[in-house]
């Protein structure tokens, strides 16, 4: 063993101690231990007596607490102490003269980078990874001559961007606070700092504050494969300058770029990714690249029809035109004319006319979203072939149809929003029919359904009453590609204010049935759906009393019965539902006291409001036999009016968290009773960041971001 030259016990599973005898291997040149589970903090002085030690790798909590004099790595090359718990720069690192890479990313090291670390192997360093710590102040200059790869992401580096050296071929520098280039903001006359870089290839500098046009010196980047300028202000046309043949990643999403862009200025490009969403681009879309496969011009001024001709991109698998001023009738083609096509988003568009019927049974297709925009006639029955479908949103047309309970047949479907069309008639399911197994979502409102509540369609929503939705470990409902994520969106009504879940949480469910005139009583069934966590029936003609076993639903968060006919008491198990964060009970027949003894009355008086026969706290009703109520407190009441800035005065929103993107992000709701625990599960897991805020695009409905 004492010949040994090299050892990889990376990621291994290895638990316990690390014996010290580790350092009596002589001639070992390469060790790596990251990726396990010693029990103990590793002491940095059995590294120091491997003389010839050249590659370490090490990801455990270390003891620096020594002399940093007494031990030196005189052929250290490659160092990586990722996720080590450090807080400060190692001083050992001073003494390092022959360091080609080194990685100190996801640590705690905070404040600014010490003066003597810039002389570290300034003649030899080739990568630098530095992302993901707290690291703060600014960077005056890159000194090391050989730099290759540089990655300063996530952390809290602001003033002016440091410009890499020429030998530079990679340089991430987003998430940071950075706000202009060189010695000067971005303005009209930009400094020639991108002229001598003509080996970079991959340059990220997303979510600074960088702002003014592009430097046009980014034109002699001849080599440049990724340029992600994403989450900025830039304020500027589109670079048709830029004359990168090698360009295969585009990100300007986000910025404040304008002005048209050349419909076929992508047509003979090699560009896979091409994300323009979010600025104010306008005129016909141009077409992509035959090779592209993520496009998106997402939010932007956008008109004219979708041409024919996008469908020449086979290779397409996420297109999202969303949000734009689109018209016509679409294309034929546009819903058959890829297998690798997963996500067509054309939502808050002037789109018209029926929906293809060509669907194939080949369809990749998970996510469709033809929301917010005029289709009408019926559903075409093909989508039945979208073996893969997860996602359906077709809400705010004028569809006229009756309830496709055929799509129950898809295995994958988590979310079916039909909202604010014209579905009509009863929802007749068959009982025992194994329909929807894997539905999260579901939302009629806003038809024109009649009958009895569907008790056989509430039956099959298995995946409400076993948790299904619960078994995914991530947290949200995301699609991964090779280089890009999808998030789809949806929008719920709560508190009668439309807001929009930018990021679905993987564990909430939904039924709103509200806005219809269904008819009877609540079926028992609905005792079953035991993770259920907002439940909307409002605006029908139901009748009869509120079923007490509506108080089994303990992961119930927002309850909404207004403006139907219930009667009879409220029942006291209500009162069991911790967890309700919202309720609205006003507009029925209730009769007699609110129960007191639990959760019921710490709800304003607008959730009961509209039941003469109701008495008691909150209402300003005595009941029988009471003494004369306190003077009104100051309890927050919500009005349909007041809606809007009731949310606008109370909501904080949660930004990135550390990589994870954290909340749904609905908002932390800051009113002492009426705070829903999906937001507050999703704001535990922030690990970081949470003071990063987000900016609501533009939208008819309120927006809530996890990003």
């Amino acid at each position: 063993m004492k010949d040994l030259t090299c050892l990889d016990l990376s990621y291994s599973k290895f638990t316990g101690h690390i014996p010290s005898s580790m350092g009596n291997l002589n001639q070992l040149q390469i060790l790596r231990i990251m990726g396990n589970s010693f029990s103990d903090v590793i002491e940095i002085e059995i590294f120091a007596k491997l003389k010839n030690l050249r590659v370490l790798f090490v990801s455990q909590e270390l003891n620096l607490t020594y002399d940093a004099l007494k031990y030196t790595f005189p052929r250290l090359e490659m160092l990586s102490l990722r996720y080590c718990n450090l807080t400060k720069f190692p001083y050992f690192l001073n003494s390092l003269k022959r360091l080609r890479m080194l990685d100190l990313s996801f640590n705690r090291i905070s404040g600014e980078i010490p003066l003597w670390f810039w002389g570290i192997s300034h003649d030899t360093l080739e990568t630098l990874t530095l992302s993901n710590n707290f690291l703060e102040g600014v960077i005056q200059l890159l000194q090391w001559k050989n730099l290759s790869r540089i990655s300063l992401r996530n952390n809290s580096f602001h003033g002016p961007l440091p410009i890499p050296p020429p030998s530079t071929h990679s340089f991430v520098a987003s998430d940071n606070g950075f706000t202009g280039l060189s010695n000067n903001k971005l303005s009209k006359n930009m400094p020639s700092c991108f002229d001598n870089l003509t080996n970079l290839q991959y340059l990220s500098l997303s979510n600074n504050t960088l702002q003014g046009p592009l430097p046009r010196s980014l034109v002699k980047c001849v080599n440049l494969s990724t340029l992600d300028l994403s989450h900025n202000e830039f304020n500027d046309t589109f670079p048709h300058w830029l004359e990168a043949s090698q360009l295969y990643n585009l990100d300007l999403q986000s910025n404040k770029f304008y002005g048209r862009i050349n419909l076929t200025l992508f047509s003979n490009t090699s560009l896979f990714i091409i994300d323009l969403s979010n600025n104010k681009f306008d005129g016909p879309i141009p077409l992509p690249s035959p090779v592209t496969y993520c496009y998106s011009i997402a939010s932007n001024n956008m008109a004219g029809k979708i041409p024919s001709l996008i469908c020449n991109a086979t290779q397409l698998e996420i297109v999202d035109l969303s949000n734009n001023s689109l018209m016509g009738s679409l294309p034929r083609c546009l819903t058959n004319f890829s297998i690798d096509l997963s996500v067509l988003n054309l939502r808050m568009n002037h789109l018209e006319g029926t929906i293809p019927q060509f669907f194939s049974s080949r369809s990749g297709l998970m996510t469709l979203d033809l929301s917010r925009n005029r289709f009408e006639g019926t559903l075409p029955q093909l989508l039945v072939k979208c073996r893969y479908l997860e996602v359906l949103d077709l809400s705010h047309n004028h569809i006229e149809d009756t309830f496709p309970r055929w799509l129950g047949t898809l295995p994958e479907l988590k979310v079916l929003v039909l909202r604010s069309n014209h579905f009509k008639d009863l929802l007749d399911i068959p009982r025992g029919a194994h329909l929807f197994p894997k539905l999260h979502i579901l939302d009629l409102s806003n038809n024109d359904f009649s009958g009895p509540l569907p008790a056989n369609l509430i039956m099959n929503l298995k995946g409400m009453m076993n948790g299904e939705n619960m078994q995914d470990t991530s947290l949200y409902m995301t699609q991964y590609f090779q280089e890009e994520t999808y998030d789809n969106s949806v929008a719920i009504t709560m508190k009668g204010l439309e807001i929009e879940l930018v990021r679905i949480l993987t564990f909430l469910t939904i039924i709103d049935l509200s806005c219809n005139s269904f008819q009877g009583n609540i079926p028992e069934g609905i005792r079953h759906l035991h993770f259920l966590v907002g439940l909307n029936l409002s605006h029908n003609h139901l009748t009869g009393s509120i079923p007490p076993t509506l108080g089994n639903l303990t992961n119930l968060e927002w309850l909404d019965l207004s403006s139907n006919k219930f009667s009879g008491l409220i029942p006291q198990k209500l009162g069991d539902l911790a967890s309700l964060g919202c309720l609205n009970l006003s507009k029925n027949q209730l009769i007699g006291r609110i129960p007191q003894d639990k959760h019921l009355s710490t709800f304003s008086s607008d959730s009961f409001s509209g039941n003469p026969g109701l008495c008691g706290v909150p209402l300003p009703t005595p009941c029988p036999g009471d003494a004369q109520p306190p003077p009104p407190s100051s309890l927050l009441t919500f009005d349909r009016k007041g809606h809007e800035s009731w949310f606008k005065q109370k909501t904080v929103w949660i930004g990135y968290a550390s990589g994870i993107v954290i909340g749904i992000s609905i908002a932390y709701i800051a009113f002492e009773t009426e705070r829903p625990k999906w937001v507050m599960r999703g704001v535990r897991m922030m690990e970081r960041r949470a003071a990063k805020w987000t900016k609501k695009p533009k939208g008819e409905a309120m927006k809530f971001y996890g990003q």
